[in-house]
């Protein structure tokens, strides 16, 4: 992507200090209350940006100048980003920012590698799955079009999609680009204008992203971005004239979210997607590759420092021979013994760093002190085996050049547990950390699955097509894989969490056809028209007659059509 095939620079030589400011109205702008927040590099702990702290004076600010963008109210009615422009033409945007996205893609992976710690492979995975989305949502002129049938003699229905206006985006550190590119150009081909809220861990992508919006001639007040904490949330999801809120984050908050949008206080109520943590279940069979699922695996929750919602947590081992495949209670795991030894081996080679094939810090004090706490928890309570200890990568000096802190490092860990209940086999830890369980039987597996609060994802490895339908057929998650440790849907599928679960609150999905319905209304149109000539009905056929030229003449005799029977008439008579 960054056209060369040298391995990438991960961050620039020398870094300056960004200021993040409000991005309103076309033009970066100071908070009113004028208090920012250190940005850190979580490789070394070092100040890299400011971003601005807003409050209810600048969250109605912006909404002010995205509803104004959206539909101007002082003309005729045919200004503003949903009117003016047609959907053809704010797909062209999309695809003049898609191929800026490309010219620019290793400038914003050093961003992310700067204020996320990601390795810069990881970093440029992130851009390209954002400007996928990007892609596609450039394809929405065909694919909200709507529908038109006849639906009956004299009837006709069609639909169409229109705008819901000013629409929220609450995004989270992990994923600095691909995150927001979920939901923004979805929403903006769609018609609405967007208040982007990043997290403020890491601002500086966005603050960048924003100067490719203006070059891709998004107008001035449809995209803007807001930055701040927990009152510029609520003021933004409180605000009467925002429409729906998106929300990716933690299953606290998420919840926190949805109910806000919910509340008897909010009238109307707010369309919300909240999507929450996860505590994805990878089951291994005996019959799985041993080789590419150990591979797997270990990319799966050691990539991104195990900081993703689809990463890999518990994975529970099944080694029955038994043909009947429920009845073996002695389970036999030397085989499957095999399987963990190659995991714990592939891991132990990850060095730390930010370069192709290493692993990156954890994101802040913070997360570095629950990552470690659940593993002391299992170590100290629970009886559990640490196959491999992460914790020894924080008496090393990664990332400490310069004066820098470099004390939010840990690497792969490896949990063989005894206990079920343990807490680290249930709980959403978001780190480098795999917990392994062995259960005899496949129910036993599934009941542990079944029984997570999580409904995110969850994974089967098996070289039977017949076992992995069984499985898949009784996860209880709504994003499964096959011998892949991260199943995350692609354009044009939908992604988001099971309903019902704390991996999921509020309205349908984030990406793809998901995201095209929340972004938009369903308007139905249902018409009959008569056939009128001269203020009278017209002939009917049976009346008309040709002249010697052929062509079709009517008699002044005829008498006025008479219009077929309508089967249902919407009057209650038939």
């Amino acid at each position: 992507m960054n056209g060369s095939t040298s391995t990438p620079t991960p961050t620039p030589t020398v870094v300056e200090v960004t200021v993040c400011d409000n991005y309103i109205n076309g033009e970066y702008i100071p908070s009113s209350t004028n208090e920012y927040l250190d940005v850190l590099n979580p490789t070394n702990s070092k100040i890299i940006g400011k971003v601005a702290i807003s409050n209810s004076k600048d969250v109605n600010h912006a909404v002010q100048i995205a509803k104004n963008a959206f539909h101007d109210e002082s003309s005729s009615g045919n200004n503003g980003w949903s009117k003016k422009y047609t959907i053809k033409q704010r797909a062209a945007c999309m695809m003049k920012l898609h191929s800026l996205i490309e010219k620019n893609a290793l400038k914003l992976a050093q961003l992310i590698v700067l204020e996320n710690g990601k390795n810069i492979t990881e970093a440029l995975a992130d851009v390209a799955k954002g400007n996928e989305t990007i892609e596609w949502a450039c394809s929405l002129p065909s694919l909200a079009c709507g529908n038109n049938l006849k639906v009956s003699s004299q009837v006709s229905c069609e639909d169409r999609r229109d705008p819901l206006g000013v629409v929220v985006s609450i995004v989270p550190f992990n994923f600095p680009f691909m995150v927001p590119m979920w939901t923004v150009p979805i929403a903006l081909v769609m018609g609405n204008t967007v208040i982007l809220k990043p997290s403020e861990k890491v601002p500086l992508t966005m603050n960048y992203t924003c100067q490719l919006m203006k070059e891709a001639g998004v107008p001035p007040g449809v995209f803007n971005v807001i930055h701040g904490t927990k009152e510029c949330v609520e003021c933004l999801i409180d605000h009467p004239d925002t429409k729906a809120i998106t929300f990716v984050g933690s299953s606290p908050v998420a919840k926190i979210v949805s109910y806000r949008c919910r509340s008897l206080e909010l009238q109307p109520p707010k369309r919300c997607t909240a999507l929450g943590g996860a505590k994805n279940h990878l089951i291994a069979l005996g019959d799985c590759d041993f080789d590419t699922a150990s591979s797997d695996i270990t990319v799966s929750f050691a990539g991104c420092a195990g900081q993703r919602c689809m990463a890999a947590s518990v994975l529970l081992l099944v080694d029955d021979d038994d043909d009947d495949n429920n009845d073996n209670n002695n389970i036999d795991t030397s085989r499957l013994q095999v399987l963990v030894n190659q995991i714990v081996d592939k891991s132990s080679k990850i060095e730390a760093g930010n370069q192709p094939g290493q692993m990156g810090p954890v994101i802040d004090e913070v997360s570095y002190r629950k990552i470690i706490s659940y593993i002391e928890h299992s170590e100290q309570n629970c009886d559990a085996t640490i196959l491999l200890d992460g914790r020894s990568w924080s008496n090393k000096s990664h990332g400490k050049e310069d004066g820098g802190g470099g004390n939010l490092w840990i690497g792969p860990t490896i949990i063989l547990h005894s206990n079920k209940d343990d807490k680290t086999m249930s709980e959403e830890v978001f780190g480098p950390v795999l917990s392994i369980f062995s259960v005899p039987t496949w129910e036993d597996a599934i009941e542990i699955e079944n029984k997570n609060p999580f409904g995110n994802a969850a994974s089967i490895y098996t070289s039977v097509g017949g076992n992995a339908e069984w499985f898949t057929s009784r996860f209880r998650s709504s994003m499964l894989g096959i011998n892949i440790g991260i199943p995350v849907p692609r354009e044009p599928f939908s992604f988001g969490g099971l309903y019902g679960t704390r991996s999921k609150y509020g309205d349908m999905d984030i990406t793809g056809d998901g995201a095209m319905e929340f972004f938009s209304n369903r308007v139905k149109v249902t018409s009959k028209w008569p056939i009128v000539r001269n203020g009278k009905r017209g002939p009917s056929s049976s009346s008309r007659k040709r002249s010697r030229d052929g062509e079709e003449e009517t008699s002044s005799k005829a008498q006025p059509a008479e219009e077929p029977k309508d089967a249902a008439n919407f009057a209650g008579q038939m």
